[in-house]
């Protein structure tokens, strides 16, 4: 390849990564529908996007080094906490039995329909073990299942990818050792020689972040570079050692930093995470560029037959024996056998492992790589398009329409609360006062628990399931500050209400983002007309307005909130529903706010 070869196939794969994760986004379907399909097709019709050609033989351990930084970030977000009693149960068996099955089918399964040897069969099964959380996270963000379904495959999956990478790296040297040819078989003595390294590189990478985290409290800029550097020499140490135990060793570090009090973590990490999405979008086109049609052809329709089996049996006869007599209810268990996506690892480990098989000359290797890509596709194609609709057919998705948070425990915003909830949405509230706290128990609305910032400064938080955020407390700083810090932490927006024009906060006047309702009514303008009388007014959108009143929310006939601001004017439609502020009505006219059932 020439220079402005290589500047052109760089260029065009950092687009089609960001690209297809943009029209993914816009289409509101997971990220792997498109940027698979973007990158096999990219590979297919041009000759400069060539991971192997643009970087060489440095493409392999780039890959493993990328998917160890994918899963050290899965395991921040894992809390010990969460994997207890029956959750550990299922979690354990999951994976147990899932590596059994899926192995086995694969293996007894493989010669028959793409004619390879026992040897091609038992790489591939070992291969498609993995799910992993490349996958699994952004199907559960779209489908929105319960905590307790959340927990189980969040879990599953990131435990599995390391796990299968290792059962991997076992089979390829008993496979290239010539184990299955003598009869020897699988190398279990190294299954845990692997595990014992990657535990220790975990131990060192532990340790080092330790010391740049804990000991020299690093900022959050040289807090991230730390993790990035900690986590890649500590990989790259171990793989050195032993194929793939890097990743046992990337989330053993961030499981333990993620959990282990006493860790200096960045309240935010905006660059990681951003940086994070952009190795995954990366990996799935190059490794998807690499896969030739003239590959696949030949093993289409077995692929189509082999996930017809993993999707249909194996999947679902494993969640009914790992599920049996645990907590989840009956949809919650069925929804399980539902979700198995073959993900990032399973990619890596079969480009890795595939390309040094042929060229030992392994027969049926060639088919490793293909056949893995397909059942990806499939299976990625398949839970991606009917895991919302299933979840929702056994009623564990949650609701789609709006749950708002608001803060601040104010008599004005306990009965906007109130007129939201009237609206039929979940309103869920916080605040820091007892006195205002004990307003919203007696008024009957839900209260968030804990300390809203203690919450968010723990990189591991999410609000889950809160759809919009408003802040609506009597200090215009916090809200300023906490519209900053609560970005991340919310599935929607965050909304604050203005402060006075004349305000000389430290920060509210300074602080961008979406201010509630307009530049006439502020904050000190809210509080005035509520003790003046006046209250909020819910009616349908086709009801004329009363005068005096002011729009303040619409709730569409679909169950979703949008909020007048200062940016952006609202404009009801038949079906919808008006939250209004006004004067409140004459003796005998009845309640402002409707009262709920």
């Amino acid at each position: 390849m020439t220079e402005d070869d290589i500047l052109l196939g760089i260029g065009l794969t950092v687009a089609l990564a960001v690209g297809s994760q943009i029209l993914a986004s816009r289409l509101r379907i997971p990220d792997l529908i498109v940027l698979l399909p973007a990158g096999f097709t990219a590979g297919a019709l041009t000759d400069v996007v060539r991971p192997d050609e643009l970087v060489g033989p440095a493409f392999s351990p780039l890959v493993s080094l990328s998917v160890a930084l994918i899963l050290y970030d899965a395991g921040l977000g894992l809390e010990l906490r969460h994997l207890r009693g029956a959750t550990r149960s299922v979690v354990v068996r999951l994976i147990v039995l899932g590596v059994l099955f899926t192995w086995g089918t694969v293996m007894g399964l493989g010669p028959g329909l793409f004619g390879v040897p026992l040897a091609a069969a038992c790489m591939i099964g070992a291969i498609l073990v993995v799910s992993g959380p490349t996958v699994v996270g952004p199907l559960l963000a779209h489908v929105r299942p319960s905590d307790g379904v959340r927990r189980v495959l969040v879990w599953e999956g990131s435990l599995i990818d390391p796990l299968g990478g290792i059962l991997g790296a076992v089979v390829f040297h008993s496979v290239v050792s010539g184990g299955f040819q003598t009869g020897h078989g699988l190398h279990v003595g190294s299954f845990f020689a692997g595990i014992a390294v990657g535990l220790a590189g975990g131990a060192v990478g532990v340790g080092l972040l330790w010391l740049t985290l804990r000991l020299l409290r690093l900022g959050e800029t040289l807090g991230t570079l730390a993790q990035l550097a900690v986590v890649v020499a500590v990989a790259a140490g171990c793989d050195m050692v032993f194929d793939d135990t890097g990743l046992i060793a990337a989330v053993v570090t961030g499981l333990t930093v993620a959990n282990l009090p006493g860790f200096d973590m960045p309240a935010r990490r905006p660059f990681f995470e951003t940086l994070v999405r952009l190795i995954i979008a990366l990996l799935f086109v190059s490794i998807s560029a690499t896969v030739t049609p003239k590959s696949v052809v030949p093993v289409l329709l077995p692929a189509v037959a082999l996930v017809a089996v993993l999707v249909l049996v194996v999947r679902p006869l494993v969640a009914v024996l790992s599920t049996v007599r645990s907590d989840l209810v009956a949809g919650e268990r069925a929804f399980v056998g539902w979700v198995a996506p073959r993900g990032i690892v399973a990619a890596s480990t079969a480009t890795t492992f595939s390309a040094s098989l042929i060229t030992r000359g392994l027969p049926g290797a060639d088919k490793i790589l293909p056949v893995t890509f397909l059942v990806i596709v499939g299976t990625v194609v398949v839970y991606g398009m009917t895991a919302r609709p299933v979840a929702t057919r056994l009623g564990v998705a949650r609701s789609a329409r709006a749950r708002p948070l608001l803060m601040g425990g104010a008599p004005w915003a306990v009965d906007l609360a109130r007129a939201l909830r009237a609206a039929g949405l979940d309103v869920l509230m916080w605040a820091g006062l007892a006195q205002e706290r004990n307003r919203i128990h007696e008024a009957g609305i839900e209260l968030a628990a804990g300390e809203l910032m203690a919450m968010r400064t723990d990189p591991r938080a999410r609000l889950a399931g809160v759809t919009a955020a408003f802040l609506l407390t009597d200090d215009d700083d916090f809200n300023a500050l906490a519209s900053v810090v609560l970005q991340d932490g919310v599935e929607g927006p965050v909304y604050r209400v203005g402060p006075p024009p004349d305000s000389q906060g430290v920060v509210a006047p300074y602080t961008g983002g979406d201010t509630l309702f307009g530049p006439h009514l502020v904050r000190p303008a809210l509080v005035a007309l509520h003790q003046q009388g006046a209250r909020f007014h819910v009616q349908p959108a086709s009801a004329p307005r009363p005068p005096g009143h002011h729009t303040l929310f619409v709730v569409r006939r679909d169950g979703r909130l949008e909020p007048v601001t200062e940016a952006r004017p609202v404009t009801a439609t038949e079906g919808d529903t008006l939250v209004l502020l006004g004067p409140a009505p004459e003796t005998g006219a009845g309640p402002a706010t409707p009262t709920e059932d």
